[in-house]
């Protein structure tokens, strides 16, 4: 009898377990950031950012080069989830859908509030989560946590990144150069058809989409966008009519492949490079400044808020169910560990406030300090929410 297929799992659901590494891992490189930028070598760790390797700086090769890696991973994984995972069907996508919609919304909202400005620019920054920090702080909860909770922030998380690469696309793009973008396109043309015409070595996939990120780059679209253009272009069947080669398909063995240069290299980097604030060089009024307070508050109070809020209102009235064996203080926590907001919030700071070194400052402020609560208050949450048992589902 021929054994009835079933679809791989994911290289995230495979990596559940290590995030809390691959978090571990992100913290230490964002406190050795902040050490470096208030210490005697302050100077040299921003010298050293700012130094030109070929036609870029460290960190313009960091923020769009390395970082390009980190969105062709998101992408990989959104299709994956999109057309053989948590989200392949309606119903698997109306909670965490209503629930980041809401968890985006929320936050951009208390952000204007305190910013009507010229800093109102800002308003996506506390709209992000940072799965690989969500997801380590859950790993470390152990069984305290059903697993109907664990999919649901993981798949909140993949739609919230997906809202994250549009709002980047659509609100934080420069002047276009319109050959560059017709160069972009025939080439995007050539993948998708490649695509088509059953195309399943990685190689040719990978050395387009190199020419696509410089094309991209000089489009005035940010160049990070390519790795995410790509990854929708790579092949997610192995070989046509043969499921049973699923697990071997271009997307799957690149996604497994990029899991842990990503996860333990690019990550961390980007941090490294971001997340140091020189707070001995910053004004008093800096810590309590409309954008730290708009992206501190976003995240500790607009993502519990618009997460918990928008997901009781679609299970009241119908329009989802509450995950299994789940209590609504353990919601609380989950909506709590959503305004974890690290890698890609200092990633829109940086294209809200170019050149402002003052604001991304006050903006990092705020990112650090609203995660950092969120993490510590979402941990104990869910540490000493009661927990329900099969058979008596939370309603």
């Amino acid at each position: 009898m021929t054994p009835s297929y079933r679809a791989p799992a994911s290289a995230l659901r495979r990596f559940l377990q290590g995030q809390s590494s691959a978090g571990l891992v992100l913290m230490g490189a964002a406190a050795l950031a902040l050490v470096l930028a208030n210490s005697p070598f302050g100077s040299s760790y921003e010298a050293l950012l700012h130094a030109y390797v070929g036609p870029l700086s460290v960190e313009h090769w960091v923020n769009d080069g390395l970082m390009a890696v980190f969105f062709l991973l998101v992408g990989l994984e959104i299709k994956r989830e999109v057309l053989d995972g948590r989200l392949s069907t309606w119903p698997r996508r109306a909670l965490p859908g209503i629930a980041a919609a809401g968890g985006m919304a929320v936050p951009a909202l208390i952000y204007l509030a305190f910013n009507l400005g010229p800093t109102a620019q800002g308003w996506a920054i506390p709209a992000a989560t940072d799965i690989a920090f969500a997801l380590g702080v859950i790993s470390l909860l152990g069984k305290r946590v059903p697993a109907s909770l664990r999919v649901f922030l993981t798949a909140l998380a993949i739609i919230d990144d997906l809202g994250a690469v549009i709002i980047i696309a659509l609100f934080y793009t420069a002047g276009l150069s319109l050959p560059d973008l017709a160069g972009a396109a025939v080439v995007v043309g050539i993948l998708v058809g490649m695509n088509k015409l059953g195309v399943r070595r990685l190689t040719p996939y990978l050395l387009l989409g190199l020419v696509l990120w410089v094309l991209v780059l000089r489009s005035g679209i940010h160049a990070t966008l390519a790795g995410v253009i790509l990854a929708f272009t790579i092949p997610l069947q192995a070989t046509p009519g043969r499921p049973d080669l699923e697990e071997h398909s271009p997307l799957h063995r690149l996604e497994h492949a990029l899991h842990m240069p990503v996860g333990f290299l690019v990550v961390p980097i980007f941090g490294l490079a971001n997340a140091g604030v020189p707070f001995l060089g910053l004004p008093a009024e800096a810590l309590a400044a409309p954008v730290t307070l708009g992206v501190g508050l976003g995240l500790l109070v607009g993502k519990v808020v618009g997460v918990f809020g928008s997901s009781i209102l679609a299970i009241r009235l119908g329009l989802a169910d509450m995950p299994a064996y789940a209590g609504r203080l353990q919601l609380v926590g989950i909506a709590l560990l959503c305004g974890i907001g690290f890698t890609m919030s200092l990633f829109i700071t940086l294209l809200a406030f170019p050149g402002d070194p003052l604001l991304q400052a006050e903006a990092k402020i705020g990112i650090l300090g609203g995660s950092f609560l969120s993490g510590i208050l979402g941990y104990a949450l869910l540490r000493i929410a009661p927990q329900d048992r099969p058979g008596t589902p939370s309603h």
